[in-house]
């Protein structure tokens, strides 16, 4: 892949689209479609992909079944397992790209800086670290998770030895015969201690609090599967479809509200637990005291099996502060470690906090955003013409596939621009319509998983309200915002 000249383009661009993973990918791939354009994709990273470029430690893989977690309009018939890993994804979305022909549209190591909304021209001027960009409407597609979250740990900066979040894996750090130190025991670290444990001299995972896991059940496709998909694609859309309906009853299951299906929920992942862990205290430290759903839910069956090896110690005491050496727990337990990984996640909320947008009479978007990110149908939001999101707030998934959140904010944006090919100037959610579609997030939120399940957790910003995840399934969501009603839309 090459990058296109630089400067900027001799006409404004009809769509810039700001992030060249899963989102940026789709929304370019039906813009294209549409006869939608002039566009330009811009990616900051050294290549497409979003997450799963960024993401590349060892184990790291998809924990949505790779047939689901694909666009349905670029179906892969031969996926090599029922969960991709992380190279398989990757090479995915770069086949797609090029079928599609969006390789010249993409613009890799260009950092979206910043835009101002021009009344006088309908337009938005865009500030990135290669250069200016004038667009009528801008898509971003950066979704939620790349900037990695690091613990406020004391002396976290002292430490001596190779320090480093997943997130930005250091390749070059041979971890083999090491004593290593994994902080965090969310989805990354899931997938990564089992690798690590496998090589390291010695493994302390240092646990705050214990996630709810599920058994994965992970399988390799069988290649007279692969050849059924490939010659009757029907086949592969009632895969589809079966999986997805699959996914979708675990909103009942108290993947969003607890109900009287959540304990039997809960049980099945305590028997799972059961099933792998003999030791009474080593079950009992990792035996969660909150509700199913109120964190990420996990699917794993190689995690508890690596917590038992000889050379692995689950550390549940507080860390007081890390050190040259290594760390100090609370209790004034030191520990001599070689290297430190960081599995603690991403900051969601500051994805969307940090950027310098100024819209509608100088309106900036941390400025509507003071009380709370809030979007309607997670899209637009009121000052910002010509402006969308996909994955914006409260547009996250818990319980099913991202991906079908996408197509159908890809769709609902789609319609927004085609009203601007139609002769419009602008495009901007009414205030009102807005208000309502927020109200309505806070009342399904009331009663939600997040709210009552007794736990924190990074789907919360600093007020403990959930700006994060969609409260319903996604049936809901695709009736509520599949299609933009120009009702609460203000053209101009």
């Amino acid at each position: 892949m090459t990058d296109p000249a630089r400067g900027t383009a001799p006409e404004p661009l009809a769509v810039l689209i700001v992030g060249a993973g899963f989102s940026g990918l789709a929304m370019a791939i039906r813009c294209r479609q549409a006869g939608i354009g002039p566009l330009r994709v811009i990616e900051k990273s050294g290549g497409l992909g979003g997450t799963w470029h960024d993401n590349t430690y060892p184990g790291a893989a998809c924990d949505v079944p790779s047939h689901l977690y694909s666009l349905s309009f670029a179906p892969k018939a031969d996926w090599s397992r029922m969960y991709a890993p992380q190279p398989e994804i990757l090479a995915y979305l770069r086949e797609t790209a090029e079928r599609h022909g969006l390789m010249p549209l993409i613009q890799l190591r260009t950092t979206f800086q910043g835009a101002t909304w021009d009344e006088a021209r309908a337009l938005w001027h865009v500030e990135t670290d290669r250069g200016p960009v004038t667009a009528r409407a801008i898509v971003s597609g950066m979704g939620g998770l790349h900037h990695p979250a690091y613990p406020d740990i004391p002396g976290r900066e002292s430490f001596a030895g190779p320090a480093f979040h997943t997130a930005a894996w250091d390749h070059a750090v041979d971890l083999a015969g090491k004593r290593v130190g994994v902080i965090g025991t969310g989805a990354s670290a899931v997938q990564v201690v089992p690798e690590l444990a496998a090589i390291a001299s010695h493994l302390t995972l240092f646990q705050r609090t214990p996630p709810w896991i599920m058994p994965k059940n992970d399988h390799a496709i069988a290649e007279r599967a692969k050849d059924r998909y490939r010659k009757i694609p029907f086949a592969r859309q009632l895969e589809r479809a079966r999986l997805f309906w699959l996914h979708e009853v675990r909103a009942l299951l108290g993947f969003t509200k607890v109900s009287k299906l959540t304990g039997q929920a809960e049980g099945l992942a305590r028997r799972h637990l059961a099933k792998a862990i003999r030791d009474p205290d080593l079950r009992a430290k990792l035996t969660p005291n909150y509700r199913l759903g109120c964190k990420r839910v996990l699917i794993s069956d190689d995690y508890y099996p690596a917590l038992q090896r000889p050379n692995v110690t689950l550390e549940t005491g507080s860390i007081a502060r890390i050190t040259p050496t290594g760390l100090v727990t609370e209790d004034g337990h030191t520990l001599d470690l070689d290297v430190i990984v960081y599995a603690t996640g991403f900051d969601v909320t500051a994805t969307f906090a940090r950027m310098n947008l100024v819209g509608r009479g100088g309106l900036r978007l941390t400025e509507a955003w003071a009380g709370g990110m809030g979007a309607y149908q997670g899209i637009t939001v009121a000052g910002f013409p010509n402006y969308f999101m996909l994955l914006g707030p409260n547009t996250g998934l818990g319980h099913n596939s991202v991906v079908s959140m996408i197509e159908v904010q890809v769709q609902h944006v789609l319609d927004c621009l085609k009203a601007l090919r139609r002769g419009a100037r602008a495009i901007e959610v009414r205030p009102e319509a807005q208000a309502r579609f927020l109200d309505r997030i806070r009342t399904r939120m009331a009663d939600s998983i997040w709210q009552a399940g007794g736990c924190k957790s990074w789907y919360l910003d600093a007020q403990g309200r959930n700006t994060t995840l969609w409260p319903d399934s996604v049936m809901a969501y695709r009736r509520s915002a599949r299609r933009a009603r120009m009702a609460d839309y203000r053209l101009g």
